[in-house]
């Protein structure tokens, strides 16, 4: 499934959901808007165009059409040349004078100043200290959901990692288990697990954590023209990805963590539990029912802000996602294995072809020429089937 089609059956999905929550008299059109991340207007219009023509009329207009106010590439290049024979070391503003009276640069000050600081020409401003103050709960489930991972001692001398979904809302923790790491694969799995339960959140809130964001400098600015593995997926599925820049910013779960450091190893070493499936089986089934009826709280609001997305294959967005290049012999190379792609229809061979590769979570694969499956393969690199889909 290409990224875009994604975007476009996520926003549909959750249209359509709002639309018959609104006819059916749940919601009024501002609550909807809301929830959509829209105006009450943009909402009446897409009701319009629904009615109108159906799906087709709410596919996104601007696909594949360049923006009219876009700086041409030849003017930006003049800008950067600009600065660097003849303005080094002027303010951006100072700069952005010049242009206007001696250029003819007739674009906005915060594009020059964002396109300098993107090339690395002029430095960003540094971080004002904020008062801090508590920041309240949303008022309903699924508008913004925690996730964070503890090591710990959770079984009698074993470290592991408990991964945590939690409601800002509630405090209901909707996923935990322990994993022998925190990465890219507990992520994936924890989100299914909640995704396949509540439906799509409207914001997922988190550390920085190499395996969410992508921060060229320890501790500094998060790089969100590079997407890591969860980043992209997310992306894909319109959830909003907010990070973390203090501990204190993660409070709730911080908090958390520290209930289930003294409850859950109570818990887990009065069950007499030591293996780690075992542990995972009584956390999912024994404690958390138990943790929600005691620490979860009622939302401010009524409804929910989750989106169910029936029909999107959450696996083949849910995993490692990387392109490469389809060798002389057909194969491709992922890691340690060789995968052989099978003859195909579509074309005579694969070899130069730019292919993605999916990574499952069990250690399977799969090989995507545009929106087809080419190959599925197992572990250990071998063949299952071919999906060549005309």
């Amino acid at each position: 499934m290409r990224r875009t089609e994604a975007r476009e059956a996520v926003r549909m999905a959750m249209f359509l959901n709002l639309l018959h929550r609104w006819e059916s008299a749940e919601l009024n059109q501002a609550e909807a808007a809301e929830l959509l991340g829209v105006t009450e207007r943009t909402f009446r219009r897409w009701t319009r165009r629904y009615e109108d023509d159906g799906e087709t009329g709410l596919l996104d207009r601007r696909l594949g059409k360049s923006s009219g106010k876009r700086v041409p590439p030849d003017r930006a290049a003049e800008v950067e040349r600009l600065y660097r024979e003849r303005y080094q070391g002027f303010t951006v503003k100072h700069f952005h004078e010049h242009l206007v009276k001696d250029h003819g640069f007739g674009w906005g000050y915060t594009w020059l100043k964002l396109h300098l600081q993107w090339a690395g020409l002029a430095p960003k401003a540094p971080r004002k200290g904020a008062h801090r103050r508590k920041r309240e709960r949303r008022p309903l489930r699924g508008m913004m959901l925690h996730q964070d991972g503890s090591r710990h001692q959770w079984l009698e001398g074993r470290a592991l990692d408990l991964i945590v979904t939690m409601d800002d809302a509630t405090g209901a923790i909707y996923s935990a288990f322990l994993t022998e790491e925190e990465g890219t694969a507990s992520t994936f799995r924890a989100l299914k697990q909640v995704f396949l339960a509540h439906g799509l959140p409207m914001s997922l809130y988190t550390d920085r954590g190499a395996h969410y964001f992508h921060t060229p400098k320890a501790g500094g600015e998060i790089d969100r023209g590079h997407l890591t593995q969860v980043g992209r997926a997310l992306e894909q599925l319109g959830v909003e990805h907010i990070g973390a820049y203090s501990p204190q910013a993660r409070g709730r779960s911080e908090r958390t963590f520290a209930t289930l450091q003294d409850r859950l190893v109570k818990e887990l070493r009065l069950a007499g539990i030591t293996d780690l499936e075992a542990a995972n089986a009584f956390i999912g089934e024994v404690y958390l029912p138990a943790h929600n009826a005691r620490f979860a709280v009622p939302p401010a609001g009524e409804g929910s802000a989750f989106t169910p997305i029936p029909g999107v294959d959450l696996d083949e967005i849910l995993c490692v996602e990387e392109e490469r290049q389809v060798g002389h012999d057909n194969c491709v190379s992922d890691r340690t294995l060789k995968l052989q792609i099978p003859e195909s229809p579509m074309r005579p061979h694969f070899v130069k072809a730019r292919v993605k590769v999916h990574l499952y979570p069990d250690g399977c694969h799969a090989v995507f020429h545009g929106p087809r499956c080419i190959g599925r393969y197992d572990e250990n690199g071998t063949i299952k089937d071919a999906k060549n889909a005309a």
